[in-house]
């Protein structure tokens, strides 16, 4: 522990673990790394959830030690699988349970819940791990003729059940060998990757582009998400992902210039060019599909000068939210430049931030008091500045400029030096509060300015309607119409059926609230019974034949992504 307890500390499990066991499968990360929460966020949390030390004493879960094991039969032929091995050569095709297992859950926490429960559901009849793009086009192809449906696991984040494998057949898991470089331009900037290349891969090539590259100069991908560490740039981009850095660099549709599929009726290459007047874009058909229509191959994306020394942080707190609002939306209307990272967290957010950072047991809390700025209703806004240094310069002066004259009390860039060092391993929190029953999970939509206070106001109502439940909203990849608004929330909870059954009502809220149901998360399965209704049946007929032309059989991803093959009574509307 970075920050050791006073007190009591609850038996945090840091031990290591079987390699074949449900944990080394649901734990996030590193598996030796762990996130225990500070000892002002452990009270904090008993308060709220009314436990004692005594809760803490012993694991109320199951840690998930035993090996994964189960008894669901492989469908296909032996000629079938003779056939698929002999397309990625020999050790490279699996059956065992293991394998099976570890690609049929995401994320979310239904996911974990059903893990730790050693609820077995949904796994692939095989696990491929291709080479090249020729393989994946000779899979899709094989998988084509003989009806075997094909499923993608790339990073493994997906927080929509979008990997799980409900129809058996074939996982291509793109991780082990499908992940290198194809070609740099740096005339252009751009590089071209296969799908399965990790995020901080990527962004190791592109830093040391001198040497990787034979470059003229550093670059960067300018794309972190959340789930950077362990994300995928193919799921990047068949979700329309979104980076921390977003509101500078541009989420993944901004970002990518070319794409490459292997579908059933062939492959698809779109061009590289910036800009262009040829009828409907292909390529942002293909985008967001989410394999329902085809297997992402190779990815080319714009990629920017590495400037770390031209960055400018910040830290801002607001008295209330509704102020914190008109100063984030004049930040962004002001034409004077955007920030890169822009966080803007409302009052719940703001209290558990404090805790989790160590602010407040910092001077800080008594200066707040004596500033007039009330627990509990002021807001705490942060972010930095990119690009080059007289423009880096000069957006975050507009943004102090903007800050004061809303009542902004500055907090210097300290705040956002603590928030950067846990950007990418506060996930790792999940894994050791769920030892103790305590689940945290995310959820995520776009609304505009005009509508924000109204989405945020009805969504809380429905997550804080559930007895001591914790609900963090901040407000991220911000532009001059509108933001992301995205909830973190943390209950009690140990029932996989329960909490999915907490999970849908949250998409009902969003739904009715007249937000969209994603800004960057995609749909997945767990979000396809929302998506007709969210977007019109008439507008959703239009997706309904682009599956049909690509997929008339059904066997890229089905079971439920994008909503594509639910029953009517399945669907839900607002």
């Amino acid at each position: 522990m970075a920050h050791p307890y006073k007190g009591f500390e609850p038996k945090w499990f840091t031990g290591e673990f079987p390699q074949n066991s449900y944990r080394s499968v649901f734990k996030w990360g590193d598996p030796l790394t762990i996130k225990a929460p500070r000892e002002s966020l452990y009270t904090l949390m008993k308060e709220r959830f009314g436990l004692t030390d005594d809760d803490f004493r012993d694991y109320r879960e199951d840690l998930g030690l035993g090996e994964v094991r189960f008894n669901i039969p492989v469908s296909l032929t032996k000629t079938q699988m003779g056939t698929l091995r002999g397309i990625v050569g020999d050790g490279f095709a699996r059956t065992d349970d293991y394998a099976r297992f570890s690609v049929a859950y995401g994320k979310t926490m239904y996911d974990l819940l059903r893990s730790r429960g050693k609820i077995v559901e949904n796994v692939p009849d095989i696990v491929l791990y291709p080479d090249t793009k020729e393989q994946i086009e000779q899979i899709v192809e094989y998988c084509t003729k003989e009806k075997i449906p094909v499923y993608v696991y790339g990073g493994g984040s997906s927080v929509t059940r979008g990997v799980e494998c409900v129809k058996g057949g074939v996982s291509l898991d793109m991780r082990l060998r499908f992940n290198k470089v194809i070609a740099f331009n740096e005339t252009d900037q751009t590089i071209t990757v296969q799908a399965g290349m990790s995020g901080p891969r990527l962004e190791e090539v592109l830093n040391n582009a001198k040497t990787e590259l034979r470059a003229k100069r550093a670059y960067t991908c300018g794309h972190f998400p959340q789930s950077f560490e362990h994300s995928s740039v193919g799921g990047w981009v068949v979700t329309r992902g979104a980076g921390q850095n977003s509101t500078y660099y541009g989420c993944i549709q901004d970002i990518v210039l070319g794409q490459e599929y292997a579908t059933p009726k062939g492959p698809i290459k779109t061009d590289c060019y910036p800009r262009k007047a040829t009828g409907p874009d292909i390529g942002w058909i293909m985008m967001g599909s989410e394999g329902a229509f085809g297997v992402l191959t190779h990815v080319t994306l714009k990629v920017f000068r590495h400037m770390p020394e031209t960055v400018k942080r910040f830290s801002f707190m607001f008295r209330d939210w509704e102020t914190a609002q008109a100063a984030a939306r004049d930040i962004m209307q002001s034409e004077a430049g955007y920030p890169s990272v822009f966080r803007l967290s409302d009052p719940e957010e703001t209290d558990i931030m404090l805790h989790m950072y160590g602010v407040i047991d910092s001077p800080l809390r008594r200066l707040f008091t004596l500033k007039g700025f009330r627990q509990n209703e002021m807001c705490l806004f942060l972010g930095f500045t990119n690009g080059e240094r007289g423009f880096s310069k000069n957006c975050a002066k507009n943004v102090r400029q903007v800050a004061k004259k809303y009542g902004g009390f500055g907090l210097t860039g300290i705040v956002t030096k603590a928030w950067e060092k846990g950007r990418f391993s506060d996930p790792y929190l999940r894994d050791t509060m769920q030892d103790f029953g305590i689940v945290m999970d995310t959820m995520e939509c776009s609304v505009n300015w005009s509508n924000m206070s109204k989405v945020h106001r009805e969504v809380r109502a429905y997550v804080k309607s559930r007895e001591n439940t914790i609900c963090m909203t901040h407000m991220s990849h911000v532009y001059p119409q509108g933001a992301n608004l995205y909830w973190i929330f943390i209950t009690m909870e140990s029932d996989p059926e329960a909490f999915k059954a907490f999970h849908a009502g949250i998409l009902d809220a969003i739904q009715k609230s007249g937000a969209s149901m994603s800004h960057h998360h995609g749909i997945g399965k767990s979000f396809g019974p929302w998506l007709e209704g969210s977007i019109g049946r008439n507008e959703y007929s239009l997706l309904r034949s682009l599956k049909s032309h690509f997929d008339p059989d059904n066997i890229m991803n089905p079971g439920g992504t994008l909503g594509f093959d639910l029953n009517e009574e399945e669907k839900r509307f607002p």
